[in-house]
């Protein structure tokens, strides 16, 4: 359900603005419009003393989540401008220990070296030029270069040749090697030099983990930063008047909480204010209240857009398909009863910020079980098969499945269109809604028909009079009533273009259910695949006769194939379940219901 709101347009003195901000964030209930912000230079740096301080707060959030503890002493008056300084000092000392890394890697197939005694070298007029190329192109030229020069070889590791050509550093030599840069340090100076940088990494990231302990200033400074920007904000886009003496706001509230704010605005000093109820053409935000089962397929939905202010909200509609499309699409109960434990596991370790996802995972796992189970499955295999559950009658998913997704597909697709009828002639009237009413009757009695004559009932057969009359009255709707503004001709010309449209559309939309189950068939398969894997390659599908140290090795190996190929095959599930579910939502149920997108969220000013 959306929330209803009550519009606010609020003019008081500009000099008075922080102090009425305040009072609305103390409040806690009103929201002010800045649509069309435009943020300045000094904006754009708030902005990023922002983000800043919320990537130091998921720091600390990791450190703490570790169990992280340090005992370097800390100043804990500035934590965002120390934790800042040793990110950067362990920042610039992994740089480098990359960088000394590489040339460590470059130059330890040559052996170490005194830097000292090759400056020394250089200084008396012995300049050593280093140069690497394959050894096949070595042992070519070799002979060719020490005509022309002194050539040393140092190492020809790895089909590489290594050498230096010994002279005065003027030489122009143009020969078929990779001449490299001379070594400023030696070996051992590099690797000291990266224990060095080690220890700096080391130093830097125990004074972060000590700061971890204070991440309360950091979060504290952050909100007041949000604050000092929802500030900016607001004066940014308010309406100007009596030559900037006056702002003039935008504010929207609950209806149920508008006798509060009526309150406060009346008890505040210099203040007048117009309250009013929304209409279409205001951007009004929306704020959505359903009961504890839909609220948890919020999270669907939000993926998608909030609902239109003054449209439906479809997220109770939808939530209960949801949930039974992840269960045909993961069509198991064992890879269920692992959605449920890790559903439940975040519930009771995940903390208050994945509540939401904790009850959504559980909740489908639930499903999943219950679903899993009718079909007969459990980690592929057969659930009848025990003695146990062989005499109960399961669901033959593989051969009675298909034409069950259609009818699914159909239903989910006329429960759409009855929705976004019913909405129509409540925003519209219910002559705006005739054209859709003539497509739902059309494919409503075609399918009762269908049905009819697959159960013996002639009186509501294709041939029947009942459904001619019924098609002809959906006709006359969709082809000569479907835009009341048009005249006749104008309207049939519409509705045969929407008649096309339609027919391909609605059978486009149809054929995206047969998904359902394909997705769970081959999830399935692939179940069985990797059982049947697992007892055929260690032999165990003849059983065992006698246990013996090879029975232990063929138990250990047939577990190792199950855990990688029931993993493997429960992650790619998974996300099949949670995506084509959330296709069929989007794509299929909204266009059908007819869903708006809106375009903000209710987001009152609050102190955190």
């Amino acid at each position: 359900m959306i929330v209803r709101m009550m519009k606010y347009d609020i003019v008081l003195y500009a000099a008075e603005r922080e102090r009425f901000i305040d009072s609305l964030r103390q409040l806690g209930m009103v929201d002010i419009t800045t649509s069309g912000w435009e943020p300045t230079e000094a904006d754009r740096t708030l902005l990023l003393e922002i983000e800043n301080r919320a990537k130091a707060l998921l720091a600390f959030d990791a450190i703490i989540k570790e169990g992280k503890s340090s005992t370097v002493a800390v100043d804990s008056t500035d934590v965002f401008a120390h934790y800042t300084k040793a990110h950067a000092e362990a920042q610039a000392a992994k740089g480098e220990i990359a960088r000394l890394e590489k040339s460590l890697e470059e130059w330890m197939p040559w052996g170490d070296f005194d830097t000292a005694q090759l400056n020394a070298l250089a200084q008396a007029g012995v300049v050593l030029r280093y140069f690497v190329t394959p050894t096949s192109t070595y042992n070519k030229n070799i002979e060719q270069w020490s005509e022309s020069f002194t050539v040393a070889l140092v190492s020809d590791k790895d089909n590489m040749a290594r050498f230096v050509i010994v002279g005065n550093g003027t030489e122009q030599m143009d020969i078929d090697a990779q001449e490299l840069k001379s070594p400023t340090m030696s070996i051992s100076e590099l690797t000291k030099a990266v224990k060095d940088c080690q220890q700096r990494v080391q130093s830097a990231e125990q004074t972060i983990v000590a700061l971890a302990a204070h991440r309360d200033v950091v979060e504290r400074e952050l909100e007041q930063l949000k604050q000092k920007l929802q500030n900016v904000r607001i004066v940014a886009t308010a309406d100007r008047a009596a030559d900037d003496m006056l702002l003039v706001l935008e504010g929207w509230a609950e209806e149920a909480n508008a006798s509060k704010v009526d309150a406060m605005l009346d008890a505040s000093p210099n203040t007048v204010y117009i309250k009013s109820n929304p209409t279409p053409e205001d951007n009004t935000p929306v704020k959505l209240k359903n009961n504890r089962f839909a609220r948890i397929f919020e999270l669907v939905g939000n993926m998608y857009s909030l609902p239109k202010y003054g449209t439906i909200d479809l997220t109770p509609f939808f939530a209960p398909f949801y949930m039974l499309f992840f269960a045909i699409c993961l069509c198991d109960a064992g890879y269920g009863a692992v959605i449920l434990a890790a559903g439940i596991a975040l519930l009771l370790k995940g903390g208050p910020k994945m509540r939401q996802a904790a009850l959504f995972s559980t909740v489908c796992g639930v499903a999943s079980v219950a679903f899993g189970f009718a079909a007969n499955s459990f980690f592929g295999m057969t659930i009848s098969d025990a003695p146990l559950f062989e005499d109960l009658k399961f669901l033959d998913f593989q051969n009675q499945f298909f034409y069950a997704s259609l009818g699914i597909g159909i239903f989910q697709i006329l429960f759409g269109m009855a929705i976004n009828i019913v909405m129509t002639t409540i925003t519209y009237g219910f002559k705006n809604a005739l054209g859709s009413l003539g497509w739902f009757l059309l494919i409503f009695s075609s399918c009762a028909a269908g049905v009819a004559g697959m159960v013996g009932v002639e009186w509501y057969s294709f041939s029947s009079v009942a459904y001619l009359v019924t098609v002809g009255v959906a006709l006359v709707l969709m082809l000569l009533l479907n835009k009341p503004s048009f005249n006749i001709f104008a309207n049939f010309g519409v509705g045969l273009w929407d008649t096309y449209n339609n027919i391909t559309g609605l059978l486009s939309d149809l054929l995206s259910y047969i998904r359902l189950f394909a997705i769970g068939l081959s999830g399935g398969v692939l179940a069985l695949v990797f059982n049947s894997l697992a007892m055929g390659l260690t032999g165990l599908d003849a059983g065992i006769e006698q246990f013996t140290v090879g029975t232990l090795f063929q138990i250990i190996g047939a577990s190792a194939i199950l855990l990688v190929g029931h993993g493997i095959n429960l992650f790619m599930s998974t996300i099949s379940s949670f995506v084509h579910p959330m296709r069929l939502t989007f794509v299929e149920f909204f266009k059908n219901a007819g869903f708006e997108m809106g375009t903000r969220a209710f987001e009152p000013l609050k102190n955190e």
